[in-house]
């Protein structure tokens, strides 16, 4: 049995690249910064913030709400899978990238309204879900041993 799960709270970079194709899907990339936070050691070593990038991938209906909602600056909550590829540059170089093929999309924080003066916070969570989305339903079955009224820890 394997894994392929990540979890990301972090900024995005810039606005989605959003592209379509003669079947009405739509893929939606950007880049979200998570940042861990500097701190000074027990011997008085500054230990710095430290940035990483990640390369954000939504499809269909996800990449749609992206387009629509995800700005540069706003604070997201990404859960998916990690996708590695290759491909050759420009000058004929193979060039290796890894992916975070999103499954799960969140905005977090508040939006402000654009061109109102005050500036209020409007706040907005709405949780999606790509298998949602397509209009696809998930549904699985517990196991013999385990009914879903189990006490469970979380």
């Amino acid at each position: 049995m394997s894994v392929n799960k990540v979890i990301l709270i972090g900024n995005v970079g810039k606005d989605p690249d959003v592209k379509y194709f003669d079947n009405g899907s739509a893929v939606a990339n950007f880049t979200l910064a998570t940042t861990e936070r500097g701190y000074t050691a027990a011997n008085g070593t500054q230990i710095p913030d430290r940035t990483e990038w990640h390369n954000i991938v939504c499809w269909r209906g996800l990449a749609k709400v992206a387009e629509q909602f995800v700005k540069r600056g706003s604070q997201v909550y990404i859960e998916g899978k990690i996708r590695s590829r290759t491909y050759d540059d420009a000058n004929g170089v193979k060039r290796y990238i890894n992916e975070i093929y999103a499954d799960n999309l969140e905005l977090l924080g508040s939006r402000r309204r654009e061109g109102d003066g005050n500036n209020e916070n409007i706040p907005y969570t709405p949780p999606v879900n790509d298998t949602f989305l397509a209009g696809n339903s998930t549904s699985f079955n517990l196991p013999n041993n385990m009914s879903d009224d189990d006490d469970l820890p979380f």
